[in-house]
């Protein structure tokens, strides 16, 4: 038997700073620069009841783990479910299941962080967050991990959602977070434009953007929904986290193909390739940038093996015992 550590989200919850995830995802992501192997999700849609089951995996040789999500989302629950398996990438044994539900808003938002500190300019310090769900939150900590942010402009339809979350996050930052009218408020004069929404068309208008921001957009997965518009796409250098998710499901990216105003030689680098050098990040002051932030593998078992290296630590999880094929299979 092989024994398994299973960590619940409360195992996972508070286990680690957002600096610790940030650090572990760049680790994750220099590796995908340098061949390590990931893969665009693979997503089935359910009819009735209405739902998607979604799977990404990765292998990180330095890391030393491989796994990632497969997590159901809708159906009769109306809810998320994730789980997440996590193996040696050396011997191929299990090392851990774990809840994924917890971690999700950080290791998704230490991907929006890294990017920014790719592409932003180093003295940004000012921010737009377009939405206020979890995510959001999860990417305006990242965010203030890698830059000295003052001022942040955050936009929700839903008064009393823009409202609460400036007020949360007013107390947990440093910085002046405030709850604006529209999203062209938020994005004019910003630094850094993060997307964190469910809305299935454009949630700004591109011709707000000032010369020198970069934008991060992480709500959306599906070829038929954007949060970005093509004005945007075609003024900005266009980062996605893997260039094949990019094809497969960037609703911004189809989208503005289709139109015919780009091209896929429009995609400039992975974030992976970046990281290592291996292609250029931001060359000047004026240049937009756009990060499309899907979700992959890389993120989820970066940050799924640095949180089961913390959990041994502290003693952790659950012992459990899965049995090899060549123990199991008789």
């Amino acid at each position: 038997m092989t024994e398994t550590l299973f960590l619940t989200s409360e195992d996972t919850r508070g286990l680690a700073t957002m600096d610790e995830y940030v650090e572990a995802v760049r680790d994750g992501y220099r590796e995908v620069g340098t061949d390590a192997p990931a893969a665009p999700r693979q997503k089935l849609v359910n009819g009735d009841p209405p739902g998607i089951l979604t799977s990404y995996l990765s292998i990180l040789p330095e890391t030393g783990a491989m796994g990632g999500y497969t997590y159901a989302a809708g159906f009769g629950d109306v809810d998320a479910h994730f789980f997440l398996p996590l193996f040696d990438a050396e011997s191929g044994a299990p090392l851990a299941l774990i809840d994924g539900a917890a971690m999700n808003p950080y290791k998704t938002g230490a991907v929006g962080g890294v990017a920014a500190d790719a592409l932003a300019r180093p003295d940004a310090e000012t921010a737009a967050i377009i939405g206020t769900g979890a995510q959001a939150k999860g990417q305006l900590r990242a965010l203030t991990a890698v830059r000295d942010l003052s001022t942040v402009n955050v936009y929700s339809p839903t008064t009393d959602h823009r409202e609460s979350f400036a007020a949360t996050m007013n107390e947990e930052l440093e910085a002046a977070v405030g709850a604006v009218a529209s999203s062209d408020a938020a994005v004019e004069g910003a630094d850094v434009v993060v997307t964190a929404t469910d809305a299935t068309e454009p949630v700004f208008d591109g011709d707000v953007l000032d010369d020198g921001t970069h934008v991060t957009a992480m709500g959306q997965y599906d070829e038929s929904a954007r949060e970005l518009d093509t004005d945007t796409l075609a003024r900005a250098k266009y980062v996605p986290d893997l260039h094949d998710r990019a094809l497969s499901d960037s609703g911004e990216f189809l989208t503005a193909r289709e139109e015919g105003v780009i091209d896929e030689e429009h995609i400039h680098a992975e974030l992976g390739e970046i990281l290592t050098g291996e292609a250029s990040g931001r060359e000047d002051r004026e240049e937009i940038t756009v990060f499309d932030s899907g979700g992959t593998g890389v993120e989820t078992v970066a940050a799924a093996h640095m949180l089961y290296e913390k959990a041994k630590d502290a003693g952790l999880g659950q012992p459990i015992d899965l049995a090899p094929a060549s123990e199991a299979l008789r």
